[in-house]
């Protein structure tokens, strides 16, 4: 039997890792702090990862495999000390901001990477990841390190792509105001499929494990159509856009997967190395019609730490005329 420590496993992706693993019959420990149960049939340690004794109750054993999903670089580079060298495996799930080049177009795992983070350096998501990603490194070849662009899917904590059903659904025959698509793309991975890689693959190294690239006019095309939107939609130009405060990608008043024109890069890299490793991705006509079922679940109106309200959406379509 497989014992496998998860340095998480509550969470919205590390918790569907560590259901992957027990329908394969591992048996699965979680350290985290308590705040969620861990999935059924996976045993918790209680721990915080900020103190010294973070790893005392775990690092008496063997494992077969340790996977980790911080972004706090301090906390891999200590259960890399505490835990490496009885670790059979070591999974670190980086991501694609760990690069540096956002502009070439089809970039493979080989693209520059952000100068890591220091200690006490001011917290920068992309540099405390390549900083978690050199810790990791010295374990050698034991270990995989995946590079997720934006993972989507049921459940999504974070609501950006599920911003767009949102949207749709709660505008009915009502306008939706949409951001530039001419020439952008989407790439997105469902995280059902990126945890069935983490929980079964047996490569190493690194991969940049993202979906296929869309053209994202047909991304929201489809989701408008499984949302049965019967409205207009209402394209904004970036300048009007951004001098109405609007933020690109993510977070309060924003318009989430439009990106700066410039970052032609960002969501078209490769991913040839996740295909020829067995990586799968279900079409995304499936994905999407799961975000729009589980927004319709969990509310299409509730407080959203993505993507526009739809007063604010309304105000800026009545300054569109």
């Amino acid at each position: 039997m497989t014992d496998v420590l998860i340095l998480g496993g509550t969470g919205w992706l590390s918790g569907r890792i560590a259901r992957r693993l027990l329908v394969n019959g591992a048996t699965v420990m979680c350290l985290a702090r308590g705040g969620r149960p861990s999935p059924d049939g996976a045993s918790l340690v209680l721990a915080d990862r900020d103190g010294a004794d973070a790893y005392d109750a775990v690092r008496g054993r063997d494992w077969d495999h340790v996977i980790d999903v911080s972004s706090n670089a301090a906390h891999v580079a200590a259960a890399v000390e505490a835990l490496g060298e009885r670790a059979a495996r070591w999974t670190y799930v980086s991501s694609v901001s760990a690069y540096s080049d956002d502009e070439t177009v089809g970039a493979d795992e080989s693209a520059p990477l952000h100068q890591p983070a220091d200690p006490g350096d001011e917290y920068e998501y992309g540099a405390q990841k390549v900083a978690a990603e050199n810790a990791v490194r010295t374990l050698g070849e034991r270990t995989l390190i995946v590079r997720p662009g934006l993972i989507v899917g049921e459940g999504d904590p974070s609501d950006r792509f599920g911003y767009w059903a949102a949207a749709f659904l709660r505008a009915e025959d009502g306008a939706v105001l949409l951001p530039p698509a001419e020439g952008r793309v989407a790439q997105v991975i469902d995280v059902d499929d990126l945890s069935e890689f983490i929980a079964t693959t047996t490569a190493t190294g690194v991969i940049n494990t993202i979906g296929d690239r869309h053209p994202l006019s047909e991304v929201l095309d489809a989701v408008r159509r499984h949302s049965g939107h019967r409205g207009d939609t209402v394209t904004a130009a970036d300048d009007l856009l951004v001098a109405n405060d609007v933020e690109y990608w993510a977070g309060e008043r924003s318009l989430p997967l439009w990106l700066p024109s410039e970052m032609t890069g960002f969501m078209t890299r490769s991913n040839a190395r996740y295909r020829a490793a067995g990586g799968e991705l279900r079409p995304l006509d499936e994905t999407i019609a799961a975000v729009v079922e589980d927004e319709r679940v969990r509310g299409v109106d509730r407080e959203r730490r993505a993507g526009l309200t739809r007063a604010e959406e309304l105000a800026l379509l009545q300054l569109l005329g």
